[in-house]
């Protein structure tokens, strides 16, 4: 049976941030994940987390400048001091938090610099960071997202992912697997989760095309989650969707896997 993180940057916004993991709890969700926690002191953050019983499945490591509209720097060349230092301060959450995986965001694509180029960088920064991470067993992922939603993002397919992490040599660097973001720029995703469930290190869901609940939409999801216990993935899966409204009236697709709502 999949096991679900909900994911607190979308889900139960109906709460203050600190308080959605006790409401993500009252629901049944063993896990969590989140975005960004920068923001929040870290004590609090782990009291909160801790509070609630619950375990961090996955946070994003400092993207560069959000609000300006930067989406990760590990490919962006000149940025790696940078890079570094927002790598130190994801391992003191991830350490107060004991979270075993953290997500690299590749960049917004550079007109004036060559694929070649990015993905060399990308490579590079990518074993760099997985090399700092390792003394915490720390598991480094990349997620390809799709260009509706976030447009000029360099990692957007699949096997690009694969290559990067080959490319890297980083033992401990994997695949973040989001259903929905594949499925907009690939498709076939059973087959896709098939060929590279070994290096899968996280997945996601959310209907497509709206990123609303996992339960209706153009994909099958009974199926994919049937798939995923199928091929053997026992890590998380990741609620990373927008809720139709308030989070606990719309978990109605979850009640088969232990997590209770209001509605369906």
């Amino acid at each position: 049976m999949p096991r679900f993180a909900a994911n607190l940057s979308m889900m139960f916004n109906e709460h203050a941030f600190l308080d959605r993991f006790a409401a993500a709890a009252a629901c049944g969700f063993k896990g969590v994940e989140f975005l960004f926690p920068y923001e929040f002191p870290v004590d609090e953050v782990a009291s909160a987390l801790k509070g609630a019983g619950l375990t961090q499945a996955l946070f994003n490591m400092p993207p560069g400048n959000w609000a300006e509209g930067e989406r990760g720097t590990a490919c962006l060349p000149g940025r790696e001091k940078e890079l570094m230092a927002g790598v130190e301060k994801a391992l003191l959450y991830a350490e107060a938090l004991d979270c075993k995986t953290v997500h690299l965001m590749a960049g917004i694509k550079p007109a004036d610099v060559p694929d070649e180029k990015l993905e060399a960088t990308f490579a590079a920064n990518l074993a760099a960071v997985a090399k700092a991470c390792a003394g915490q067993r720390i598991t480094v992922v990349i997620e390809p997202i799709n260009q509706r939603d976030m447009p000029g993002y360099f990692l957007s397919y699949q096997g690009q992912a694969r290559r990067i992490i080959e490319r890297s040599g980083a033992i401990n660097a994997k695949v973040q697997m989001d259903f929905y973001h594949c499925q907009i720029m690939e498709g076939d995703l059973t087959r896709r989760l098939e060929g590279q469930v070994a290096q899968v290190g996280h997945v996601q869901v959310a209907s497509v095309p709206d990123r609303h609940e996992p339960y209706d939409g153009e994909l099958n999801f009974p199926h994919l989650f049937a798939a995923l216990d199928r091929v053997g993935y026992a890590g998380w899966v990741g609620c990373e969707y927008r809720p139709r409204g308030r989070t606990e009236d719309g978990l109605g697709w979850a009640a088969p896997y232990g997590i209770k709502g209001t509605g369906a």
